[in-house]
């Protein structure tokens, strides 16, 4: 069993992986960032799929699952994805995985692959971890759960600054429709929507900085940790 969870859901943009990231390193716990590894399948996906492919093919997602080994290891204080061995930290973030990881995750498969490797992860430890479906299907007994929004300018603006941080070169229309397209398809999709759990604690990101997250959801996270195990 997990020690202590902290699950954070919220769209794309919405300042999840940030605030997520500087809790944990904050707290000392153990970040599992659950979008990375989605991205990192993603990933592979693109690398072995035929180019004019336009839609999912089943089969290879099915093959991809058998033989995909996904890790997250801290290392100097961050948090790196190596799928199959290799670091693919950076090259995860491209246009290329963001305009397809929504169609790949929604695949119920790889999502139920996913959610026993994401708890298989976090088994024994003191985890904050986000996602789109955490507080709701992988970890619902989480001792925390916040979700997360902020206006789509803000998010575009984010994701833009993001990129950039990262050297990859794109646009601002091309960014804030690929937020757009992502929040309809991870709400609607049958398996493991986007959706707040019941007892998540609503955080509006819009006119926070990136500081004032982290405080927010730092001072929520303790107050809940100290209430639940005397410490």
């Amino acid at each position: 069993m997990s020690k202590f969870v902290v699950a954070i859901d919220g769209g794309a943009g919405s300042g999840k992986s940030t605030t997520a990231r500087g809790v944990a390193k904050r707290l000392n716990f153990f970040y599992l960032d659950t979008g990375a590894m989605y991205r990192a399948f993603t990933l592979k996906y693109l690398q072995n799929r035929h180019k004019s492919e336009d839609r999912i093919n089943m089969e290879l997602v099915e093959r991809l699952l058998i033989d995909t080994t996904i890790e997250l290891r801290q290392e100097n204080g961050e948090t790196r994805v190596y799928l199959d061995g290799d670091d693919v930290t950076l090259a995860i973030r491209t246009p290329e995985v963001s305009g397809f990881v929504s169609q790949v995750s929604a695949i119920p498969d790889v999502r139920v692959w996913m959610v026993a490797k994401q708890r298989g992860i976090a088994e024994g430890k003191n985890v904050v971890c986000e996602g789109r479906d955490i507080g709701t299907v992988v970890f619902p007994d989480a001792q925390v759960k916040i979700f997360m929004q902020a206006d789509l300018k803000t998010r575009t603006e984010r994701r833009l600054k993001e990129l950039a941080e990262k050297k990859i070169t794109t646009d601002t229309e091309e960014v804030a429709e690929n937020l757009k397209f992502r929040d309809k398809y991870d709400s609607g999709r049958a398996h493991s929507p986007l959706k707040k759990a019941d007892d998540a604690i609503v955080v509006d990101t819009t006119d926070l900085t990136i500081e004032q997250e982290i405080k927010l959801v730092r001072k929520i996270v303790e107050e809940r940790f100290r209430s639940q195990t005397g410490g």
